[in-house]
């Protein structure tokens, strides 16, 4: 039977200095790292009282985010939830979605399916302080 046997932390690259924000934010996108075909998945790690700086929506896409560290908020196009460990909140494509870490910072595991393959780029509309311009 084969399989896929990475480390969340250590084998995707840390994408997080694109999104020019905290120079602590890490994002990992392990979608491709472990050859996934049907659905996709990231860690992310938002430093403490940070904002990650893009909201997003996906046309297609569901998504779940699920807490494994920390607290935050999430806004969900107008309405904003708070978070804690282990919460889990799935979020329908066509959702806008921006989130932010509380006072120990804020650690995310990202499911989404289906998969977009190659195209997962033209799947996903973003704004740069979403959060802010969205009132």
């Amino acid at each position: 039977m084969p399989f896929t046997h990475r480390n969340l932390r250590r084998d995707p690259e840390d994408v997080g200095a694109r999104f020019d924000g905290a120079p602590d934010l890490e994002f990992r996108l392990a979608t491709d790292a472990l050859g996934l075909a049907e659905s996709g998945l990231s860690y992310q790690r938002i430093p403490p009282g940070y904002r990650f700086p893009y909201g997003h929506t996906h046309a297609r896409q569901e998504e779940v985010y699920v807490v494994v560290r920390g607290s935050g908020r999430v806004k969900l196009d107008d309405e904003v939830v708070a978070l804690a460990e282990w919460d889990a909140v799935r979020v329908p494509a066509g959702t806008w979605r921006g989130y932010e870490a509380g006072p120990d910072g804020l650690e995310i595991l990202v499911f989404g399916a289906p998969s977009l393959g190659d195209g997962r780029r033209d799947d996903v509309e973003g704004l740069r302080d979403w959060w802010d311009a969205a009132g």
